[in-house]
């Protein structure tokens, strides 16, 4: 990873610093840096195993999140882990085939000795709700479900939380079934990184307060927070008579300057202000593929996700990869391309992919809310940036979308849509920009609709 934070640190002088390393890598291996287009924070951590801003090796976005599961795991159990973090070394590293050597030592490992763990698990919508579906995958026996921006009339919400940092901070928990929030067994918040933890503490409390439970455990790629921060999660613990535990795959501090929110917006000014010429557009054909999505899986966790439901998946996901592998013939550099939230079922279709075509290189990211200053420098996270009108008619109103770092390398691009996604606007708007590239493949996945 060339991208770790050197041109950042140098303009505004925000630092990455290395702390423990459970999973034997530090901070800034799996993190680089970029600037936000944002009056409330002047610096983005990139992650380097979300899949979320850089296309990555989809085996090794899985392969993370599995491997923070098998944190969870053994903190639930008070066991030592059972892996070590090498591979998740190499896969950082790009050596060939330690992606998948990462992905496949879990999957072997769980099952040789899964005994399920009951639990619930919570993502946090957008960056997390992959993330958190793979350490629910780890768990065996957990009911997943991710928070979302996206209402659905008749459901009702059984929580919420406000994203206190973010650019857009309404989230709704909206279960299919609320019942299954309220098993006794431990709840796992999964997100990708814990800055202070205020986000995380006020769902635990709001949680709480609807329905108490023993044990919680925050699950993250990087936890960041100091000893103040630490010590207002154990006041908490202590006043609800329940047990908060963290893991993270690696622990650190980002170093920020006096002054360095002005910097940053005055930065984001300067170069905003330089037009880049227009470059030639070309107009690629788009092909509609039915991967006949399975009528019994939901296309996420945004309603709630079962294990079962994931023993369904697994069963289908070979056949969906064969349909869409004779698209990608003569394809070199593939991308697919999630929605937003909708991050899980293109993440392991890439999976799926990636294995089906070992020739190939083929990479998995998604397209987001996050307004970010994108710089073509390669000690910048942030190459390019695709701009786009929202396009599913989102309860906060329409608003401008992005797609980072995708670009003319890629032969084919797979966009992953759900069906409320599969909008006029949809194809006015960001497939206009993708079909500028390359050949686009369309796939729409069925989204919940509320039966009741």
């Amino acid at each position: 990873m060339t991208w770790q934070g050197e041109w950042v640190a140098s303009r505004l002088g925000v630092r990455l610093a290395d702390g423990a390393r459970p999973a034997g890598v530090g901070l800034a291996d799996l993190v680089g840096l970029a600037v936000r287009r944002n009056p409330k924070r002047a610096h983005l951590l990139v992650s380097a195993v979300l899949g979320k801003h850089v296309p990555t090796d989809p085996r090794l976005v899985y392969g993370a999140g599995l491997l923070l599961g098998d944190l969870v795991r053994a903190r639930l159990r008070d066991e030592d882990v059972s892996h070590g973090g090498a591979s998740l070394a190499d896969a950082l590293l790009g050596v060939k085939g330690a992606a998948a050597a990462l992905r496949d030592a879990l999957r072997g490992s769980m099952r040789e000795s899964w005994t399920p763990v009951d639990a619930v698990v919570l993502g946090f919508a957008e960056t997390a709700t992959a993330l958190g579906h793979s350490v629910a995958d780890a768990l065996g026996g957990a009911y997943y479900l991710h928070s979302t921006r996206r209402p659905v009339p008749g459901l009702a919400a059984y929580g919420g939380f406000e994203e206190e940092h973010s650019h857009a901070t309404s989230h709704l928990l909206l279960p299919g079934d609320g019942k299954a929030l309220d098993q006794d067994v431990p709840v796992v918040l999964v997100d990708d990184e814990l800055s202070t933890g205020r986000t995380v503490l006020n769902t635990i409390e709001a949680l709480h307060a609807v329905r108490p439970h023993q044990q919680y455990v925050v699950a993250v790629l990087v936890d960041l927070r100091d000893e103040g921060d630490e010590a207002h999660m154990n006041a908490l613990a202590d006043r609800l008579g329940a047990r908060i535990d963290v893991v993270a795959l690696a622990h650190g501090r980002v170093e920020l300057p006096e002054g360095v929110l002005k910097a940053g917006q005055t930065l984001v000014k300067d170069l905003s202000s330089r037009v880049l010429p227009n470059a030639a557009r070309a107009s690629f054909e788009v092909t509609r593929v039915n991967l006949e999505w399975p009528s019994e899986v939901p296309d996420g966790g945004r309603h709630g996700f079962l294990p079962i439901h994931r023993t369904w998946l697994e069963k289908d996901l070979p056949r969906m990869a064969d349909v869409l592998t004779p698209h990608l013939d003569g394809a070199d550099h593939v991308l697919v391309l999630g929605f937003e939230e909708l991050m899980y079922a293109p993440l392991r279709l890439a999976e799926t992919l990636a294995d089906a075509k070992p020739d190939s290189d083929v990479r998995y990211s998604t397209t987001t809310r996050s307004p970010v200053l994108a710089v073509d420098d390669p000690g910048y996270a942030i190459r390019t940036r695709l701009a786009f009108p929202s396009h599913d008619d989102p309860s906060d109103g329409p608003g401008e979308r992005y797609a980072y770092n995708v670009d003319a390398s890629f032969d084919r691009i797979v966009l992953v849509v759900d069906d409320v996604g599969d909008t006029a606007e949809l194809s006015q708007g960001l497939l206009e920009r993708l079909r500028a590239l390359a050949p686009v493949l369309l796939v729409t996945v069925p989204a919940y609709r509320n039966q009741s």
